[in-house]
């Protein structure tokens, strides 16, 4: 089985597609209002442009190399992400699409985790009827946390990160995960959140078109702190970390061993994506 592998051309339209989803997630912080005006329309041809986006950048990664074997690894895969995840529903904090995708990720490769990130969270929209316009942001998110797994060390010095510091390095990067998602969700819908109140809070939390970005990123700043860093997203990062303590060696050797009899060549690291 060959390897998705990242080309020169793909790696590009992946750093390119990066950015423009990290623009299309901070406009609230980068627009400037004209003068005069006391509020900003959502740049709604940015919410349209971001499925093109990951669009094209699955059509990049499919072009370097998709066989029926490693399309046959992600259907399955997809399918028990999708599965997984409607289990939790988000519920808590309770999500159990991360850690799979992590371990994904980490055994196949950068990008194998970048298309299982969004074909996870879009199977999984539709078993949970969770479509909507927050959607794209989370299949970007994801697909950042699946390509991100794959790019992790795989090596230190003259040690692999194998075993038990194969396990922490995972169990960190999942937490940082965790809280990552949850800041950039939330960056995503906290414009369109008019009236925030929370109880214990004085003053008004909600997205000032035209204020400084100082400003509007410390009010940003107490909102994500105040609404989901202490629940939802503390709730993700145990989940993530206790899955991937109970349920991560064992897939690791699973995927691995697939990995083999598959013949499945990880995608050249780090060195290969820059």
């Amino acid at each position: 089985m060959t390897a998705m592998r990242i080309g020169p051309r793909t790696a590009l339209t992946l750093v390119l597609a990066s950015v423009a989803a990290l623009v299309m997630f901070c406009w609230p912080l980068l627009l400037t209002p004209p003068a005069g005006a006391d509020q900003v329309t959502p740049p709604f041809l940015f919410l349209a442009l971001l499925p093109l986006v990951v669009v094209v950048v699955l059509a990049e990664l499919s072009e370097g190399g998709m066989d029926a074997k490693t399309l046959a690894l992600l259907g399955v895969l997809t399918a028990v992400n999708g599965a997984l995840r409607s289990l939790g529903a988000g519920l808590a904090g309770v999500e159990l699409v991360f850690f799979l995708l992590i371990l994904a990720g980490r055994v196949l490769g950068p990008a194998f985790g970048f298309v299982l990130g969004v074909t996870s969270l879009f199977a999984s929209a539709l078993l949970t009827s969770g479509v909507g316009p927050w959607l794209p942001y989370q299949m970007m998110c994801s697909a950042w946390i699946g390509l991100g797994a794959g790019l992790l060390p795989r090596r230190s010095g003259p040690r692999a990160w194998r075993g038990r510091r194969e396990i922490a390095l995972l169990v960190v990067y999942g937490v940082a995960c965790a809280y990552g998602f949850g800041l950039l969700m939330n960056l995503s819908s906290w414009p369109y959140a008019v009236g925030i109140a929370v109880p214990g809070h004085e003053g008004s939390l909600s997205y000032v078109a035209g204020a400084p970005v100082w400003d509007n990123l410390r009010t940003f700043g107490v909102y994500t702190l105040l609404t989901s860093t202490g629940s939802w997203d503390t709730g993700r990062a145990v989940t993530n970390s206790l899955a991937l303590v109970l349920l991560g060696p064992a897939i690791l050797g699973t995927l691995r061993r697939a990995q083999r009899r598959s013949a499945v060549v990880p995608v050249p690291e780090r060195s290969t994506v820059a």
